[in-house]
């Protein structure tokens, strides 16, 4: 599973956990969805640290990975890359010039 998707069900079940806690209080449904918003983000703060950094590395990751890519595709187009393969001729056509036999 992948960090992002537990670090947002993580916030999902944190927001549910606290509305369901709040359900009990008799006030506002609009305050209690808001009171819950606020404490649940206070909650993940420090309960989902983990899971948050995790995310992070792995977006960081990514990203690394799409600069490295970009970087490699802009220099096989200026034909810089060293590791771009020769392009093939055609060995129908003449290279070295006219035939002398004709």
């Amino acid at each position: 599973m992948s960090a992002a998707l537990k670090y947002t069900l993580g916030r999902i079940g944190l927001f549910i956990a606290v509305l369901a806690a709040l359900w009990l209080v008799d006030m506002n449904v609009f305050l209690k969805l808001m009171l819950a918003l606020a404490f649940s983000a206070a909650l993940s703060f420090f309960l989902l640290r983990g899971w948050r950094d995790e995310m992070a590395e792995e977006m960081a990751s990514a990203a690394e990975r799409r600069r490295t890519e970009k970087e490699r595709l802009r220099s096989a187009l200026a034909g810089d890359d060293a590791e771009a393969p020769p392009t093939p001729t055609n060995p129908s056509t003449p290279t070295e010039g006219p035939d002398p036999k004709r």
